[in-house]
């Protein structure tokens, strides 16, 4: 009975058609400028977290990521 069961299954979920993106993807678009400075400070930062992980590699997203995050937040700070 369950082959049955697997049998039906698999047929109802091959009979549904395949989902079509509803949005146009995007054409190459100009990639955002950076504030002077920015990017060095974003660099910096990123470096200075790989080293307080003990320069553990395959992370470097991650630091640039959570770089950014930092500097952004300092220059929230700055401007309040």
């Amino acid at each position: 009975m369950e082959k049955t069961k697997s049998k039906s299954v698999r047929a109802r979920s091959s009979a549904t058609p395949a989902s079509k993106p509803t949005t146009k993807p995007n054409s190459v678009s100009k990639p955002i400028e950076l504030p002077d400075g920015m990017w060095e400070r974003i660099a910096q930062k990123a470096y200075e977290l790989y080293e307080q992980r003990g320069g553990r590699e395959g992370m470097s997203l991650e630091d640039w990521l959570e770089a950014e995050a930092i500097v952004m937040e300092e220059i929230h700070e700055a401007r309040e």
